[in-house]
C-alpha cells in the first residue's frame, strides 16, 4: 500500500496506464515529484513553461483518448497552466491537471502565492476540486480521473504540500472504471428513420468528423453502397489517404471547392462524429441526418431533419445491414471530377520550379509531406500555416494529425509536439509552426533538447503575422503596424540549444534541404523563408473579396512610398 498521499497519486496513475507527467518542479510538489523520483513506470518531463506541460498532455490525450497529466505548483505555477489546458478542454480530451496549494494552516491569510485555483479553474475544467485532508484522497483522485473520461475533458486538483505529504490511508476504489468510454450504439428506431430519409434522397454526401475515428471500413462501404462522397473536416483528414477515390477532401478553409460545393449541393447531408462550427459552410435545408455521441451538439451549427445519439461505427455497422445498393454515381462522379480539377490546381501551386527566387510556402507543406515517415504524427500550429500544411499534405491514411482544432490558439504546437514524441520516441513526429506561433513558447524547444525528444520543427518564416495580414486584406484594410516583425535566425538558435539548424531559401535546394532536415537522428528546426505575399487557395472568392485583396495591396504599396 502507497504510504503517503503523493506516493498513493503516483501509484494510481502508473496502474491506469500513464507513463509521463508534465510540469515544473516546485516547493509545493516537492511530495509529489519526489514520489515519481522513486520509482520506475512513469518519466517525468520537466518543461520550461507549465503551459508547455499542459499542451503536452493534451496532445497526448488528443491521439491516444487515455489520460494526460500535467502540473504546476502553488499560484502563478498552476495559473500558468491554464492557457494550455484549453487545447484538452475545446478538443474534448481527457487530462488530470495537477496544482500545488498553500499549506493549509496558511489558507484564507493572503499568503505567499495564495489564490483561489477551484474559481480559477472552474471554466476550463470538467471538474475541480482543493484536497483538505488526506481523508479526502483516494475517492476525490477516483472521481477526478472519472470526470475527466466520462466528461472528456479536464479535471483539476489542487492539493497542499503538507496533505501530499500526509500519510495515505485506503486505497483508490474502482481502479478498473478509470478508462476512456466504449461506443455508445443507436436506437434502432433512429436507424429505420434514417434509412427512410435516405431512400427519399435524390443525391447524398457524407460528412465525416473526428468521431468518425476507427469506422474507416465502414465508411468506404457506406460510400460504396450510397454512391455519396466523402467528405472530411480537417481533424478527420489522416483517416484515408489522400488517394482514396471516395475520399474528395475537406471542407471550409482548410479544404477545398469539391468539399465545400458537396455540402451544399447534396440532397441529403449525413454529418457523422463532427460538430462542425463554420456554419457559413453548412447547408440551411435541413434535409440533414446527424449522428454523434453527444446530444447537446444535435442539431446546432444548422438545421437538421434527424439527430441520432451513438457512435459512428456502430451506427454505420446498423446502417450497412439496411441499405440497398444504390445504381446511380452521377453526383458521385460530378464530385470526383471538381476534386480532379482542384488537385491540379494544388499540384501548380506546391511546384518548387514556379518561381526561381523565392521559395512558396505550398512547396515546402508538400515535400514536408511527401517525405515524411509514412506513419508520422505531423502537428500543424494555427495561422496561415495552418492552410498551407493542411491543404497540401497528401497524408497516407497511416499519418496522425493533431494542433488546436477548436481552441485555434496560435503557439501551441510544439508543446503537442512534445507529448505526442514523449509517447514514442522512435516514432517521427512534426510540428509545422508560423515565425510569430514558434516564437511564443520558443523555450519548449530546450524541452525538446533535454528529454531527448527527436520532433522536427518546421518554421514558416513570413515575416509576420501572416493570417491576421490576410484577413486585413480580405476586409480591404491595409496591413497595421504590429503585422510585420523581424525573426531571429531560427537554424543559429537550433545548434546554440545543441540541435540540427537547416535554413531553406533555395527553390531549388529545397527538396534536399527537407531530406537532410528530416533525416536529422534528433531534433532540428528547418527555417523556411517563405514569400509572405502568397495568397491561400481559397474554395470561393467573388469578384468583390479579390477586389478588396487587390485594393489592399495598392494601399501598402503607397503606405510604403510615403514612409507610412
Amino acid at each position: 500500500m502507497s504510504d503517503t498521499v503523493a506516493e498513493l497519486l503516483v501509484d494510481t496513475l502508473a496502474e491506469i496506464g500513464v507513463r509521463q507527467v508534465f510540469g515544473i518542479v516546485g516547493d509545493a510538489l516537492n511530495p509529489f515529484t519526489d514520489a515519481i523520483r522513486r520509482q520506475d513506470r512513469i518519466e517525468w518531463i520537466g518543461v520550461r513553461h507549465e503551459e508547455g506541460a499542459a499542451l503536452a498532455a493534451a496532445g497526448q490525450a488528443k491521439l491516444t483518448g487515455r489520460l494526460g497529466v500535467c502540473c504546476g505548483t502553488t499560484g502563478p505555477g498552476g495559473n500558468h497552466l491554464v492557457a494550455g489546458l484549453y487545447e484538452a478542454r475545446k478538443d474534448h480530451a481527457p487530462v488530470l491537471a495537477i496544482s500545488g496549494g498553500v499549506p493549509a494552516a496558511m489558507r484564507g491569510t493572503d499568503y505567499l502565492q495564495e489564490d483561489t485555483p477551484d474559481l480559477l479553474f472552474r471554466d476550463v475544467a470538467v471538474y475541480t476540486q482543493t484536497i483538505s485532508s488526506p481523508e479526502q484522497a483516494p475517492a476525490v483522485f477516483h472521481q477526478a480521473i472519472a470526470e475527466a473520461y466520462g466528461a472528456r475533458g479536464v479535471a483539476h486538483l489542487n492539493i497542499p504540500p503538507d496533505v501530499f505529504g500526509a500519510p495515505a490511508g485506503k486505497a483508490v476504489p474502482s481502479l478498473s472504471t478509470l478508462r476512456a468510454r466504449p461506443d455508445v450504439a443507436p436506437a434502432p428506431a433512429d436507424i429505420d428513420a434514417a434509412v427512410s430519409l435516405i431512400a427519399q434522397a435524390k443525391s447524398i454526401a457524407i460528412f465525416c468528423g473526428a468521431g468518425c475515428h476507427g469506422a474507416a471500413a465502414e465508411l468506404i462501404a457506406l460510400s460504396e453502397r450510397l454512391k455519396a462522397p466523402l467528405l472530411h473536416t480537417y481533424r478527420a483528414k489522416d483517416m484515408l489517404p489522400y488517394d482514396e477515390p471516395h475520399w474528395m477532401g475537406g471542407v471550409g478553409l482548410i479544404g477545398g471547392r469539391p468539399g465545400v460545393d458537396a455540402v451544399v449541393d447534396a440532397d441529403l447531408l449525413l454529418m457523422l462524429g463532427t460538430d462542425y462550427p463554420y456554419t457559413d459552410f453548412l447547408p440551411k435545408h435541413g434535409r440533414v441526418i446527424q449522428i454523434d455521441e453527444r446530444a447537446f451538439a444535435l442539431g446546432r451549427r444548422t438545421p437538421i431533419a434527424l439527430g441520432i445519439v451513438g457512435s459512428v461505427r456502430p451506427a454505420l455497422l446498423q446502417l450497412l445491414d439496411r441499405l440497398p445498393a444504390r445504381q446511380d454515381d452521377s453526383f458521385f462522379q460530378q464530385v470526383r471530377t471538381a476534386r480532379a480539377a482542384w488537385d491540379r490546381m494544388l499540384d501548380e501551386k506546391a511546384d518548387p520550379g514556379r518561381s526561381g527566387n523565392k521559395i512558396h510556402p505550398q512547396a515546402v507543406a508538400r515535400l514536408i509531406g511527401d517525405h515524411a515517415a509514412a506513419d508520422a504524427v505531423i502537428v500543424t500550429d494555427t495561422g496561415e500555416v495552418t492552410l498551407w500544411a493542411a491543404n497540401w499534405l497528401r497524408q497516407t491514411g497511416r499519418q496522425r494529425i493533431s494542433g488546436s482544432f477548436n481552441n485555434a490558439a496560435v503557439g501551441t504546437g510544439l508543446g503537442i509536439a512534445n507529448g505526442a514524441q514523449a509517447l514514442d520516441r522512435n516514432r517521427q513526429v512534426i510540428c509545422q509552426v508560423g515565425d510569430g506561433g514558434f516564437t511564443m513558447l520558443l523555450g519548449e524547444f530546450m524541452t525538446t533538447v533535454e528529454h531527448k525528444l527527436p520532433v522536427k520543427v518546421v518554421v514558416y518564416d513570413n515575416a509576420g503575422w501572416g493570417l491576421v495580414h490576410l484577413e486585413m486584406e480580405r476586409a480591404g484594410v491595409p496591413a497595421a503596424p504590429g503585422a510585420s516583425f523581424p525573426n531571429m535566425d531560427f537554424a543559429a538558435f537550433a545548434r546554440a540549444c545543441g540541435a540540427e539548424g537547416f535554413t531553406a531559401r533555395d527553390p531549388a535546394a529545397l527538396a534536399d534541404t527537407i531530406r537532410r532536415f528530416l533525416s536529422a537522428p534528433g531534433p532540428a528546426i528547418l527555417h523556411a523563408v517563405v514569400d509572405p505575399d502568397e495568397i491561400p487557395a481559397m474554395p470561393h472568392i467573388g469578384v468583390d473579396q479579390a477586389w478588396k485583396f487587390g485594393i489592399a495591396k495598392v494601399k501598402e504599396t503607397l503606405n510604403t512610398l510615403r514612409g507610412r
